[in-house]
């Protein structure tokens, strides 16, 4: 799960999706990001950082330059994870056993106002 966190936190900013969404193109340096995003390399390169946290960036160093790409392989694992977990359920994720018996607790007796019946 603290995988996936680190996944959905870096998609969960709009500059940084966009950046995937560009490195799936091609691979990018970081003077490219600034230009086509129009943001200071500083910034991109905090961006990078939470990417590369996640495992969802490559990068290479050619001379002065670092070139990122995207990886693909990761992100492609990691969103098929998530989507097994989805499909097993709460029960499958021990650490979520308090909020499993709330929800059972819920589905038995409705007693927030939006699942009352009148």
């Amino acid at each position: 799960m603290k995988n996936l966190e680190k996944i959905f936190k870096a998609l969960g900013q709009a500059t940084r999706l966009k950046m995937v969404f560009l490195l799936s193109e091609q691979e990018l340096c970081v003077c490219e990001l600034e230009h086509i995003l129009q943001v200071s390399q500083s910034a991109i390169s905090q961006h990078m950082r939470i990417l590369k946290a996640a495992d969802l960036v490559n990068e290479e160093r050619r001379g002065q330059w670092v070139f990122y790409s995207l990886n693909k392989q990761v992100l492609s694992e990691q969103l098929q994870d998530f989507l097994k977990l989805l499909d097993m359920g709460l029960k499958a994720e021990g650490r979520m056993a308090e909020e499993l018996e709330r929800l059972q607790y819920l589905q038995e007796n409705p007693i927030v106002e939006c699942r009352i019946q009148n």
